[in-house]
This record gives C-alpha cells, sequence and structure tokens, in this order.
C-alpha cells in the first residue's frame, strides 16, 4: 500500500491540533454570535475570544481522546434516518 493511503487513516486532518468538523463548528457558531453581540449591544469582543478558546481547548482535548471525531459526526449524520420498516419491529432496520 501508498505511504499517503495508510497516513490519512491513521492521522485524520487537524486544525490547529483540534479535528476539523467540532473545530468549524465551534468557530462558526461563536464568531456570528460575536459580531452580533458586538453591533447589537456593543460588546467587547475579548469575552467572545476566551470562550472561542476555551471551547476549542475542549475540541483538542475531545480529538485527543479520539482522533476520528470528525468521522464519527458525518457517519453519524448519514444513518441517523428514520427509515420505513417493511416488517412491524421497534427501531430503525437498515432494509429497502
Amino acid at each position: 500500500m501508498r505511504d499517503m493511503v495508510l497516513k490519512a487513516v491513521a492521522q485524520p486532518p487537524k486544525i490547529f491540533w483540534g479535528p476539523v468538523l467540532p473545530v468549524i463548528l465551534n468557530m462558526g457558531l461563536q464568531f456570528p454570535m460575536m459580531f452580533m453581540a458586538m453591533g447589537i449591544w456593543n460588546v467587547n469582543p475579548l469575552m467572545f475570544i476566551i470562550s472561542i478558546l476555551i471551547g476549542h481547548g475542549i475540541v483538542v482535548v475531545a480529538g485527543a481522546k479520539d482522533p476520528h471525531l470528525s468521522a464519527m459526526i458525518q457517519a453519524f449524520g448519514q444513518t441517523n434516518k428514520v427509515s420505513t420498516n417493511i416488517y412491524s419491529e421497534k427501531g430503525n432496520k437498515f432494509e429497502p
């Protein structure tokens, strides 16, 4: 096998030492809230910068515990769909 394939599987992509998807979600939620609070209530952005760093630290710790956190979030989004079951049983059955 190629070395690049093994490296991509063993070491998922990271942004500032955190898994990609949770880091993007953290920044994607907190930056708009920061700009809205600055515009509406004239809030000091330093509070939001501190909360962004704390949130990023939590994501880095969670990513160190499980480096494939982004893949797990994507897989959950694809499998968390309600299916119509042919047979009358409880739960989601992945049958056509």
